[in-house]
């Protein structure tokens, strides 16, 4: 049995979806807090129910990829453009402490459900909306577009190759990070002030904060990133992919001169580490062709799991480029893989999205598996607004919720 979290009690209205609004959600849960997911009647939920691969059960309303950012929520199904659907969002939000939403820039009035309507019923609320490029732009935020705009997907790639768009939606994943903390921020400043708060956080304005050095590599430098594949700009040899003798790959990470000498000394080609084209970063840099061609040639002699115990031993940063079966076999990724059980005792599993610990456990061990659509409708109805039997009759049968047929 999970111990009691900081965050019980704490209660979230989810009103986002796709993958930026729902993993702050999924956050929240994972510290304990109640978490409700909002789904939309006229589109049978998130979208991301839909979103599924080939290999996928088609019958089931919950794919891997909402699978990803829905553990541990309720699902409640309503309609907002009935009135009698917005009086209940009303009294949901007049109960709850955060309310996340993704709405573009307008929307949230159009639909009445923007930070000053729902202030209205709740002073201390915490109004937390995710948009594209902030509140002066009105463009929907699709992470693709945002990834190219933002200046990643010219970055990546190889020499020569065509831009390419990272396989994670990023941006998506960058904003709720930087949302998360702006909530932990209120929270407390709620604490000591008993003030709301509403917070606006956009992709856009994370993935620029997100280029580190490569936008102080213009900034400062006057350089353009250009695609270098997986080399790095500025550090020889770093993040170069090499092949094995069996055909695998590894990737090396020598950040200094001494890593540098300690791994061409372990390669049997230690007079490498005084020769003047390589004995500094920089002149590796400038040398960077020549240098990883040597490398290249001497590590394909050796198998990569030899090779990498034998970099391990000596301490020199490196690492297998692994498929997602052979990350999931890593010790390391056991304790983040969610498990649970839906209808029909089909076992699901998922990945923790919070990937840090505390000294006294503060998260939650067990979260409910992705519910699914209009799951806790009734519920929620009955045990958080106190709505009869009657009166949750009543209004399904007019439309304005939906539930879901146990």
């Amino acid at each position: 049995m999970d111990e009691k979290t900081p965050l019980e009690g704490l209660k979230v209205l989810e009103l986002a979806n796709v993958l930026a609004g729902p993993s702050v959600g999924m956050f929240f849960a994972e510290l304990g807090a109640t978490v409700v997911k909002v789904e939309n009647i006229t589109t049978e939920g998130d979208v991301t129910r839909k979103w599924k691969l080939a290999s996928e059960d088609p019958d089931t309303d919950i794919s891997g990829y909402f699978s990803c950012v829905n553990w541990g929520k309720s699902s409640f199904a309503v309609d907002l453009r009935k009135e009698e659907g917005l009086e209940i969002v009303y009294k949901l939000a007049a109960e709850c402490d955060i309310v996340l939403v993704s709405y573009k820039p307008g929307d949230a009035e159009k639909l009445r459900v923007d930070y000053p309507t729902l202030k209205k019923y709740n002073q201390s609320l915490i109004y937390s909306h995710i948009t594209g490029y902030g509140l002066e732009n009105t463009r929907a935020g699709f992470d693709a577009i945002i990834q190219a705009e933002s200046g990643f997907t010219y970055m990546n790639g190889n020499p020569g190759g065509p831009p390419t768009k990272m396989p994670v939606a990023l941006m998506d994943v960058l904003a709720a990070h930087h949302l998360k903390e702006a909530i932990l921020l209120a929270l407390l400043y709620r604490e000591r002030t008993g003030k709301g708060q509403y917070i606006e956080a956009s992709l856009f304005k994370a993935g620029v904060s997100s280029l580190a050095n490569q936008a102080t590599n213009w900034l400062v430098g006057n350089k353009i990133p250009e695609r270098i594949g997986s080399d790095h700009p500025n550090i020889v040899p770093y993040g170069t992919i090499f092949k094995t003798a069996d055909d695998k790959e590894i990737v090396l990470a020598a950040g200094t001169d001494k890593q540098f000498k300690e791994l061409i000394s372990l390669l049997g080609k230690p007079e490498l580490a005084e020769d003047e084209r390589f004995a500094k970063n920089q002149n590796r840099v400038i040398n960077k062709k020549e240098i990883l061609s040597i490398l290249q040639e001497l590590i394909s002699e050796y198998r990569r799991d030899e090779i990498l115990k034998l970099f391990e031993q000596k301490r020199i940063p490196a690492g297998g480029v692994f498929n997602m079966k052979e990350v999931f076999e890593v010790p390391e990724s056991k304790g983040m893989v969610l498990q649970g059980t839906y209808s029909e005792n089909k076992k699901i599993e998922g990945v923790r999205s919070i990937a840090f610990t505390t000294t006294d456990n503060l998260i939650k061990e067990h979260l409910s598996p992705p519910p699914h659509y209009a799951e806790h409708t009734e519920m929620i109805l009955r045990d958080w607004l106190g709505y009869t039997e009657k009166q949750i009759e009543n209004i399904i049968s007019k439309g304005v919720v939906y539930a879901r047929k146990k």
